[in-house]
C-alpha cells in the first residue's frame, strides 16, 4: 500500500507568517475588549447591563481566538474555527440589531453597529480569521506541503 499512498500534508501553524501579525491584531483587542467591559460591569453594569455583558462576551471570544490562532495547531486550529466563527456571528447579529434597535443599546458594545467604535475592525477580523484558517489548512494546495514531506 505504500505505492499508492498520497502525500500526507499537516495544516501550517495559524501563528506563523502572516498569522503572527493576526495574533497581534487580535491580542490587542482582547486587551481593548477585556478593559472595556471590566470597566463597564464594574462601574456601570445597571446602566445597560445587555450591552455590557455583550462586550464581555465579545472580550472572551477575542482572547479565546488569541490564543488558539497563536497556538495554531491540533486541537487548537478548531477552538480558533470556533472562536472566529462566533465573532462573526456575533458582530453580524449585534451590529443588525443595534442598527434596527438602537433603543436596545443604550451604550456601545464592541459589536455595535457593526464594531464602528472600533473602526469597524471588528466586522473585517474575523473573516481575515476565517481565510487564515482555511489558507492554512491541509489539502495540498501551494504553499501548506508539510515542511516534514
Amino acid at each position: 500500500m505504500s505505492g499508492t499512498s498520497e502525500p500526507t500534508t499537516t495544516p501550517r501553524p495559524t501563528g506563523s507568517g502572516f498569522g503572527r501579525l493576526l495574533v497581534a491584531v487580535y491580542g490587542v483587542l482582547a486587551l481593548a475588549a477585556v478593559a472595556r467591559s471590566a470597566y463597564q460591569l464594574v462601574l456601570k453594569l445597571d446602566e445597560a447591563p445587555l450591552a455590557y455583558w455583550l462586550s464581555a462576551f465579545a472580550a472572551t471570544v477575542y482572547v479565546v481566538a488569541t490564543v488558539a490562532l497563536a497556538r495554531g495547531t491540533g486541537a487548537w486550529r478548531t477552538v480558533a474555527w470556533c472562536a472566529v466563527v462566533t465573532e462573526a456571528l456575533g458582530v453580524l447579529v449585534v451590529g443588525t440589531d443595534s442598527v434596527l434597535q438602537p433603543e436596545a443599546y443604550p451604550d456601545a458594545t464592541v459589536w455595535s453597529v457593526y464594531g464602528q467604535g472600533y473602526g469597524f475592525v471588528p466586522l473585517v477580523l474575523p473573516f481575515v480569521g476565517i481565510w487564515w484558517l482555511w489558507r492554512t489548512r491541509s489539502g495540498g494546495e501551494p504553499g501548506t506541503e508539510s515542511e516534514a514531506s
